[in-house]
């Protein structure tokens, strides 16, 4: 299996077995009876009651206050920090949050690492936040086209090269407006497990805007947070954090920062991930997270190596009487033991 550093940015780590002997099987399994038998259908019945309220107050909302823009987006973003506090009632989430709480100011984003959706839904609970996310299909499609898009949340679809201008341009309105909804960005662009931090997109730090770093670490006692959704729904993560002890976490809200004299958007990201990684305890690391959504193609990989090996040919052919001259040049690989 392959084990290098890309990979694990996005794979989950099982927890060690602990149920192992006679003594501890039984409360393992007094567990499974209290998670499953308990605690899960209570969590169902809060989401729902959640739901009920939620619904019953923005319907009317939405369509009744048309005329009364300014009331109508206050309220609703109280609404939309309800629903989110329901979620994460629904997991038994214990989140601790420090920092001063965003304000609504116009001119700053909001960038934060990655690790689940469930990321957008922590932050939302405190601030509602008008967030750029990856197009989904589903139910969660549902949400994003009609409650979630009109709090002024932005949509893109990955696959789309010309989304990404669109977006460039909304991005560019939205932080113009100082009734706006506070922006928030993921610029890693993809779910990474919470030990490490991708490359940083720049889109965000090209707004000519203040950034407001925020960092997330998820305690993984209770349960892995990590979202992986080319293995998983988010239907079934949802269940899985439904049918867990407890989601618990830390938030912190950094101190703003702007583009320096002479530095780059792209220099500026990654003092900004430097920032966001030391405080949270993760891990950088050279990789663009797209990669994870678009390899190489196999004609790709057989012209490389094909190239690779005319290479290694010509060298054999100038040097046939130093047997060693590939030893600094070759790549060096671990052997298993």
């Amino acid at each position: 299996m392959n084990q290098d550093s890309f990979t694990r940015c996005f794979k989950s780590n099982p927890p060690e077995p602990w149920n192992w002997n006679v003594y501890l099987f039984p409360l393992w399994c007094c567990g499974v009876v209290i998670r499953y038998g308990i605690l899960f259908p209570v969590r169902v019945l809060v989401l729902t009651i959640g739901w009920i309220i939620f619904l019953s107050s923005y319907i009317p909302v939405h369509f009744l206050l048309k005329g009364h823009d300014k009331l109508r987006k206050k309220i609703e973003r109280c609404l939309l920090e309800l629903i989110c506090m329901f979620f994460v009632a629904s997991w038994t989430g214990v989140v601790k949050y420090h920092g001063p709480r965003p304000s609504i100011r116009p001119k700053q984003v909001f960038v934060s690492n990655h690790t689940s959706m469930i990321d957008f839904i922590i932050l939302e609970q405190m601030t509602a936040f008008a967030v750029i996310m990856q197009k989904h299909p589903g139910w969660v499609g549902l949400l994003q086209s009609t409650i979630l898009e009109s709090v002024g949340c932005i949509w893109f679809n990955r696959a789309e090269a010309k989304d990404r201008e669109i977006v460039a341009k909304k991005l560019r309105d939205h932080v113009q407006e100082a009734d706006n909804n506070p922006l928030l960005i993921f610029p890693e662009g993809t779910c990474v497990n919470n030990h490490y931090t991708v490359m940083f997109k720049k889109g965000a730090f090209e707004l000519d805007s203040t950034v407001c770093p925020i960092a997330i670490k998820y305690n993984k006692i209770f349960v892995d947070a990590f979202w992986n959704s080319r293995k998983q729904s988010f239907t079934k993560h949802l269940l899985q954090l439904m049918t867990s002890w407890a989601v618990v976490c830390d938030v912190w809200y950094l101190e703003p920062q702007n583009l320096k004299p002479g530095e780059t958007p792209i220099e500026f990201a990654e003092r900004v991930r430097d920032i966001i990684s030391v405080r949270a305890g993760l891990k950088k690391v050279p990789w663009d997270g797209y990669l994870k959504y678009s390899r190489p193609s196999p004609k790709h990989r057989e012209r490389k190596q094909q190239s690779f090996a005319e290479s290694v040919l010509r060298c054999l052919e100038e040097n046939e009487t130093d047997p060693h001259f590939l030893d600094d040049r070759m790549p060096q690989f671990p052997v298993n033991g």
